[in-house]
């Protein structure tokens, strides 16, 4: 009888979470930023309701049959995305956005450093981060 190879499997969950922001860079003038911004540069900000979906990858388990217990990477989640950002002025309450531009890719990096210091390492694979249905950021780190 043959044994079967390694087998790897993609695994991912998503979380939901509303803040705002306003796109600002400290670098431009504010006649720069209105440019490049528009109506995102709106000095009171605006807000999102984002949708984050994380993708863990490895082998998976031959005991558990799982790559990662799903009820581990909500609880990873949680620390990572909802804490910080949940119900949150981005610019304001988040210190990681004091010096960096809010933008959604921005919000992906942030995510996806915050979860590699959580997760065991190699597993994540790739972070989603829905600003809108039509704008999707995906960030799998530095390729």
């Amino acid at each position: 009888m043959a044994t079967a190879g390694v087998r790897v499997a993609r695994v991912s969950r998503s979380v939901s979470f509303s803040a705002c922001h306003r796109l600002h860079s400290k670098s431009l003038s504010d006649e720069e930023n209105l440019k490049l911004f528009g109506k995102c540069n709106n000095p009171n900000g605006h807000g999102h309701n984002y949708k984050v979906v994380v993708t863990v990858r490895g082998e998976i388990d031959p005991v558990s049959g799982m790559v990662m217990n799903l009820t581990d990477l909500n609880h990873w989640m949680q620390r990572a995305i909802m804490e910080p950002l949940d119900h949150k002025n981005l610019d304001k309450d988040v210190p990681y956005f004091a010096d960096v531009v809010s933008t959604t890719e921005n919000v992906a990096v942030f995510i996806w450093e915050n979860l590699k210091k959580l997760l065991p390492t190699g597993i994540l694979y790739k972070v989603q981060v829905y600003e809108t249905d039509q704008n999707i950021v995906v960030y799998k780190g530095e390729e």
